[in-house]
């Protein structure tokens, strides 16, 4: 039976855009239920193995009127071992002041670092390095992490981590389930798009949150 993964939409915070690109990347191997800010059952959770929270337009004042009914069902949901998977803005969300998943990690801006190769949060093909190997990746504004006790999977190109893992817990800063139409959309990206290859990073960086550790 496929594991199954709850995802969070409600766009444009969480955008359907976002969630669509998770699940062509990884609908073939995982099962998907749909969640949005309104009160659940109180069983929902119980047969999902990973929380799923995806990017979107980045405004993260919205987050508490966007998790009323859910923060205290994913914090329990995460600390009793369950999985939790923040891209972007949902990587934005596991801070401190947030869902405060994972303590001694500062979860911030990458723009803001000194020596960021990029100043602007707008759209954009930036240089990483995933697993070592150098490639381009859509950005919007995404994250960075400081801290120890995490493993670094991606890198901005000035060495900040991009997208790392620490137990049941994946954040990405950049967008790998990103399709093309989003560079379509932006004419200093055309005819940039990955081919889909990077849909297949984010499937091995999933699959591997699967693995009992």
């Amino acid at each position: 039976m496929k594991p199954t993964i709850a995802i969070f939409i409600d766009q444009p915070y969480c955008s359907v855009q976002s969630a669509n690109g998770v699940l062509s990347a990884l609908s073939d191997y995982y099962r998907f239920k749909i969640f949005t800010k309104h009160e659940l059952q109180s069983d929902f959770f119980d047969d999902v193995n990973t929380i799923c929270i995806p990017g979107g337009l980045g405004d993260a004042s919205s987050f508490y009127s966007l998790m009323h009914f859910h923060l205290n069902e994913i914090r329990n949901f995460v600390f009793r071992g369950g999985n939790y998977l923040g891209i972007c803005m949902g990587a934005y969300w596991a801070g401190q002041h947030f869902f405060d998943l994972m303590p001694g990690v500062k979860i911030t801006q990458y723009i803001k670092q000194k020596n960021a190769d990029t100043k602007r949060p707008h759209a954009k093909n930036i240089a990483i390095r995933w697993n070592n190997e150098p490639m381009k990746m859509f950005f919007y504004d995404g994250c960075t992490f400081k801290g120890k006790n995490f493993e670094t999977i991606a890198e901005y190109s000035t060495g900040h981590p991009m997208a790392i893992k620490r137990n049941n817990i994946a954040l990405i800063g950049c967008h790998p389930e990103s399709e093309k139409h989003w560079y379509d959309s932006y004419s200093w990206m055309k005819n940039q798009w990955h081919q889909g290859k990077h849909k297949e990073l984010l499937l091995d960086f999933v699959n591997d949150l699967h693995i009992p550790s």
